[in-house]
Formats: structure tokens, sequence, C-alpha cells
């Protein structure tokens, strides 16, 4: 049973919690999903954070944004499925698939509705680590295929967040003239997938040197905003925005940027958003497991070919060789040069 796009007033309920790069990852197939079928209205239900991801959604797009807090536990799930209910779509796309969607799903299966959801082909994904040859299917297209079962079929027509113009940069930022802006996000959730920071240090140094060249720093509040506070102050030509901006802010930053590096992390996906070219950092996961960041190039991805690499899916907190070689040997001018080539420097 398909939706009837010939009813008045259709709806879809998707839904998608979880961490800023994955629902990062929805807003490709959601916004091309919804332009191609204007009649048919679209709740994205997903945490008040990455709420801030929907920027300039297409006009039959609404957003609820939860505190994940006010979602845990019993008595949370109980107000989330009472939310959910009270919505009262026509279909539901699930693009989480998880123990707590589940029950969200089986709620509207009960009401008669038709409901669909992610594929995540945890097996086929697993099977990457041992063949290193094979490629999985990117989670953008994942979040096609729910809605292409739902019987809404859809190209991608995405393009980045402001297809338009660029929104205002907050007025403490300098303004970009001629010069070269370069993003670096250092961090990721996983040590297995970060960068060390001595290293990428050494590439903020070397990146900063460049004649017309200025380097904006990117991360949370905290410790990673006190470590790229240091590097701020140690380093000319460097401004950190870690913990000062708001998410509307520093997704403006970086759709102004000639080029971002990043870890295989949210900072990934939302430059991607942005529009901006990416310049990402692999260790202990790969580009083949289906994360790459939207529309970027798999030349711009680094990853040295080493035995045990990838060894995760997602990334992990510890490396099982305690030396975590996918990362410590990667030179930091072999990052560098990927940059100034892209610069044309």
């Amino acid at each position: 049973m398909n939706i009837n796009m010939e009813k008045e007033n259709s709806s879809v309920l998707v839904y998608r919690l979880s961490a800023l790069g994955d629902v990062a990852m929805t807003v490709p197939a959601v916004y091309s999903v919804a332009r191609a079928y204007p009649t048919v209205s679209f709740t994205m239900v997903t945490s008040e954070l990455a709420a801030g991801v929907y920027v300039g959604a297409p006009k039959n797009v609404s957003v609820v944004g939860l505190q994940k807090a006010d979602c845990r536990g019993l008595l949370g799930t109980l107000r989330l499925l009472r939310l959910l209910w009270a919505i009262d779509a026509d279909a539901m796309a699930d693009l989480h698939n998880v123990l707590r969607s589940w029950m969200v799903d089986a709620m509207y299966r009960l009401r008669g509705r038709r409901v669909e959801m992610l594929r995540k082909s945890r097996c086929e994904r697993r099977a990457l680590l041992r063949h290193r040859n094979k490629v999985a299917r990117l989670f953008t297209q994942r979040y096609f295929d729910v809605f292409e079962r739902l019987g809404m079929p859809a190209s991608a027509n995405f393009k980045t967040l402001f297809p338009d113009s660029l929104p205002p940069l907050p007025a403490a930022f300098p303004q970009k003239g001629e010069a070269k802006w370069v993003g670096v996000a250092p961090f990721a959730r996983y040590a297995t997938k970060t960068y060390p920071p001595h290293l990428m240090l050494r590439v903020v140094q070397a990146l900063a040197v460049e004649p017309g060249v200025r380097v904006f720093l990117f991360g949370a509040r905290g410790t990673e905003a006190d470590v790229l506070k240091q590097w701020e102050q140690t380093t000319t030509g460097v401004i950190s925005v870690a913990g000062t901006q708001t998410l509307a802010a520093e997704l403006a930053l970086m759709a102004r940027l000639d080029v971002m590096v990043s870890m295989d992390s949210a900072n990934m996906h939302l430059a991607s958003l942005s529009g901006t070219r990416v310049v990402s950092i692999w260790g202990a996961t790969s580009p083949a497991c289906g994360f790459m960041g939207y529309g970027q190039r798999p030349a711009d991805a680094i990853a040295l070919s080493i035995l045990c690499s990838p060894c995760s899916i997602a990334g992990k907190k510890q490396c099982t060789r305690g030396k975590a070689l996918c990362l410590s040997a990667l030179q930091p001018q072999t990052i560098v040069r990927r940059v100034t080539e892209i610069l044309n420097l």
C-alpha cells in the first residue's frame, strides 16, 4: 500500500534522533523528496540540536526538535509515543531503525498506516572489515530508499543549504575579501577516528603560514574549545570558533570556506551540506562503509592502507593494537599538500 498522492493533505512523519552527523545526512533526501511531492506535508522529528541543520527547508517540511533528556527512560519513551500519536500522519519514514523507533513503528502500523524503515545492512557493512575491496551503499542514498519504498521515489536535487544567498556572518567575524579560508575540525567522537592533536596542530601551523590563508577551528564546548583556543593563541592567522557560535553561525561560516579539513565526524557532514569541499581523514573507519559526506569527492578522503584498517563501521573507543597506526603514521604534510592543491597555492 503506497501513499495516495491524489489525496489532499497527505502527510508523512519522518523520524531520526541520534547524533548530529547522522541527522545531517538525512537532509538531502528529505529536501529532495519534499520538493518532488509539494502537496504532501512532512514532519521531521529529531533532536533539538539537530533541528538546527534543517535550514531553509521546503515549505511543506516542518521540524519538531526534542530534548533528548525528555525522551530517556520509560517515562520519556511514553512522552515520545504520545507526541507522535498526536501527529497522526498517513505514513511514517523511520530513518533510525532502533528499539525506540520500532515502538513508534508498531504504533503507526496498529493504526493501519504504512511504515518503512531504514535498512542499515549491518552484516553487509561488517563484511567490509574482512573484504577491503567492497563498498557499501551511501547512507544518504539509504534514506532515499526508505521514501521510495513508501511510493515516493525522487532524484537527488539537493546542492546546498544556501542555494540562493549566504546568510550573514556575525559582526565579530572578519571580511573575507580575497583571502582563502580553511576550516579545521580536528575532533571526532572516538579517539580511533581522531587524528593525533599534536600532528593536527602541525597541519594548522603549516596552513596558517601560507600567504593569504586564514584558518578557522571548529569544535565543541569544553575540552575541545580549550585546546583550540590555545592553538589560536599560539598561531598567527588562526581563529577558533569552538563553543563560541550558534550552529547557524557555524553553518554560515562553513559555507564561506574554500575547504574544510575534518575527521569522519559531524563537521564533515555539516560542511558538505553548506556546499563546501571537504578533505576528510579516516582512521578506524572508512568511506567505503557509506558515511562519506554528501557530494564529496573520493580523492579528498585520506586514509592509509594498513592491514588492520578499517576495524570499525562507526568507530570505537580504543585501538585493539594500541597504536592506531592508521592515524599516527599519517604525515601532516600529506594533508597539507591536498589542501594546498585544492587552493591552488
